[in-house]
């Protein structure tokens, strides 16, 4: 069987789970890259070990030289620094930056024709490095970011109602990090809004909950951060354009005019599929979803004023 590709950069944790949700449903090859050698080798070699058990033939391969990813229909970039306790995504922008300019141009040369998607932190920010490091169209660079955003909300109103998460929809817009901007009137059990099945009060500790869902897990951890859900997130983004699947989810592009906003990378609905990002869906938003999504995008334009990309 002839797979696709699909490149991860980075080995640690959110890269190596990725790989591994990827790999394990069948969706493509994997070369899994890192600059530390051994640890990209090693972990596929594991993943690889696990194949037999889990019933797929998905190639897992690691690697130290970009050469041995040519040929890739993705890449998923989540090399980086990861955030510390007390540790800001600010103060990550400029190391995780220059990391993620020299893994994109390399990764690209080897596979010009790939969609990038990018994981690593201040996502928005990174986005923006990774088009212009890679020169390609803003449907080929995608961010993930509100795909993570709004599995954190479904699961906050799952065990609010006490509710299967698997009805339970949501959507967050805004930039990654503290000034998203959940819609709970966009937001639903089985088609009912969230504001007909709890109090006002409620809804706004689920969204401030939401809004710092990943500080209080690196709290939590003391060491590290999350990398389930972000993994589960990515495979998601993976599976829709793999799949042509049309999927219409919550991700970081490249406004260029929409929702008011030009020339910055921000969370909004779009469609998912073969070509990357296919459609932008502008919504209908109040004046104060407005403001909030305005402010968002101001956080990101801060961050991408200081990139001076």
């Amino acid at each position: 069987m002839n797979r696709p590709r699909v490149t991860v950069v980075g080995a640690g944790n959110v890269g190596a789970t990725t790989a591994q949700r990827i790999a394990e449903a069948g969706l493509a090859d994997v070369v899994l890259v890192d600059i530390v050698e051994g640890l990209p080798q090693g972990k596929a070699l594991d993943l690889a070990e696990a194949a037999p058990v889990m019933g797929h033939d998905a190639r897992i391969t690691g690697t130290n030289d970009y050469a041995d990813t040519a040929g890739s229909s993705i890449v998923v970039v989540t090399s980086g620094l990861a955030r510390q306790p007390g540790m800001s995504r600010d103060d990550l922008l400029a190391k995780n930056a220059g990391i993620v300019r020299s893994v994109v141009e390399q990764a690209v040369k080897h596979s010009p024709d790939c969609i990038l998607i990018i994981v690593t932190n201040p996502l928005d920010a990174m986005c923006h490095v990774a088009m212009e490091a890679s020169g390609f169209p803003r449907e080929r660079v995608i961010g993930m970011a509100g795909v993570l955003d709004s599995a954190r909300f479904r699961t906050f109103i799952a065990m609010e109602l006490g509710v299967s998460v698997e009805d339970t929809h949501a959507f967050v817009l805004g930039g990654h990090g503290d000034t998203m901007v959940p819609l709970p009137r966009y937001s639903t059990v089985a088609g009912i809004p969230i504001t007909e099945l709890m109090t006002p009060e409620r809804v706004a500790a689920l969204v401030d909950r939401t809004a710092n869902g990943g500080a209080e897990i690196v709290a939590l951890l003391k060491a590290g951060s999350a990398y389930y859900a972000p993994a589960a997130s990515t495979y998601e983004m993976v599976d829709a354009i793999l799949g042509d699947r049309k999927r219409v989810l919550p991700c970081a592009v490249h406004l260029e005019g929409e929702y008011g906003v030009n020339g910055l990378f921000v969370g909004v609905p779009v469609v998912l599929g073969a070509r990357g990002m296919e459609r932008i869906i502008e919504i209908d938003l109040t004046a104060e979803e407005n403001t909030a999504f305005q402010r968002s995008a101001a956080a990101v334009q801060e961050l991408v004023d200081k990139l001076h990309v």
